[in-house]
């Protein structure tokens, strides 16, 4: 039942972020500076602090194709190797450092940075955007990620406790 409830719930943080957040986003920042929510990566981050980075890696790579196929259909796999690959380096890194807020929004800020990053040098080698990486840093980049940590840092402590409710095993489960 766990494993659906996850599922579940990165599908409705899927809908979320393509349907309502874009609203709550006010258009005057718009203008000067362009925010892309992305409530299901930081989902998927948290899934490899607190639950395991392979699983991590597969949610990663079929939400990051779900998204292509949505909404970014000039290419196909750049969010699903973006993901995955965000997902899995979090997960690695985490294991080497205690289990702390600040560490765990430390990682989830740096794999938001390395996310927009791939993204932005995936586009920019195929010649899909024609941005200096100054301007994308300043316009795109950056504000994407403090909104992300934002939400990150508004939902920490109720998906660290259902992914760690988890993982204990519960009595009468150990048969």
């Amino acid at each position: 039942m766990t494993r659906h409830l996850l599922w579940i719930i990165l599908f409705a943080l899927f809908v979320l972020q393509g349907s309502i957040v874009p609203l709550l986003i006010p258009s005057s920042w718009m203008d000067q500076v362009y925010v892309s929510p992305h409530l299901t990566l930081v989902f998927v981050i948290y899934i490899a602090l607190f639950h395991h980075r392979h699983s991590a890696l597969i949610y990663g790579l079929l939400f990051g194709l779900l998204q292509d196929f949505d909404y970014y259909t000039s290419m196909l796999g750049v969010y699903s190797f973006g993901m995955g690959l965000t997902a899995y380096l979090a997960g690695l890194v985490q294991r080497r450092q205690p289990n702390l807020i600040f560490y765990n929004l430390l990682i989830t800020g740096l794999g938001l940075c390395l996310f927009e990053a791939i993204n932005y040098g995936i586009n920019r080698l195929f010649k899909l955007i024609d941005v200096s990486f100054e301007f994308a840093l300043t316009h795109y980049m950056l504000p994407s990620v403090l909104f992300n940590l934002l939400f990150a840092l508004i939902c920490y402590v109720p998906i660290r406790k259902l992914l760690e409710s988890m993982l204990t095993p519960k009595s009468g489960e150990d048969d």
